[in-house]
């Protein structure tokens, strides 16, 4: 557990971003350790999706963006990756795009790894954010989800909860993991 956090830390520290505007209203947004598969988006306030593109290749990703056209308003760069997401706020008024360095994120998400009848979730919370777990069980063919568990957890850096999920071959679970305005969910089907 101590390496896969470790390794989470040495992650989030290899994270560089680089904005810079030019003179024909481009934001150029460069961002360094990426990797295929990583998603890409611009979010406003309302978590809404005004843009969204998968990584294609690992190393460096650079693109310019025209922000000028969004409306007055907040706005998200959201970079998820493996095993975190890094959001980058700007704020667009009056056509000039403001990026505001210091309150850049990291949030790394949960890992939930499934071993037989057993279910391990652990997360790094350095931040001591609250977090509710919620597993849903539905039985073979029915359509409704009943919530077997449910627990808030606060004032925690290391979290670790293991689940057996009993009567596995009757059913499905589904994990649900809410932190910090993210949702995370785990489907085991039988």
């Amino acid at each position: 557990m101590v390496i896969m956090f470790t390794t989470m830390l040495s992650f989030a520290n290899e994270a560089n971003l680089s904005i810079v505007k030019n003179a024909a209203k481009k934001t150029s947004l460069t961002l360094t350790n990426v990797k295929q598969g990583n998603l890409l988006s611009i979010k406003d306030v309302f978590g809404i999706t005004l843009y969204k593109e998968v990584i294609k290749e690992n190393g460096t990703y650079t693109k310019g963006f025209d922000l000028t056209a969004l409306p007055n308003g907040a706005y998200l760069f959201v970079l998820d990756k493996d095993i975190e997401i890094n959001t980058i706020p700007f704020t667009v008024k009056s056509n000039i795009v403001a990026f505001n360095k210091a309150k850049e994120t990291t949030v790394f998400k949960p890992n939930l790894r499934v071993e037989g009848d057993l279910v391990f979730v652990s997360k790094l919370n350095l931040e001591e954010t609250p977090l509710n777990i919620k597993v849903y069980y539905t039985q073979k063919g029915s359509t409704t989800s009943d919530l077997i568990f449910s627990e808030n957890i606060t004032d925690t850096k290391i979290i670790e909860r293991t689940f057996k999920l009993e009567n596995k071959q009757l059913g499905s679970f589904k994990i649900v993991i809410l932190f910090e305005g993210n949702e995370f969910v785990k489907s085991i089907n039988s």
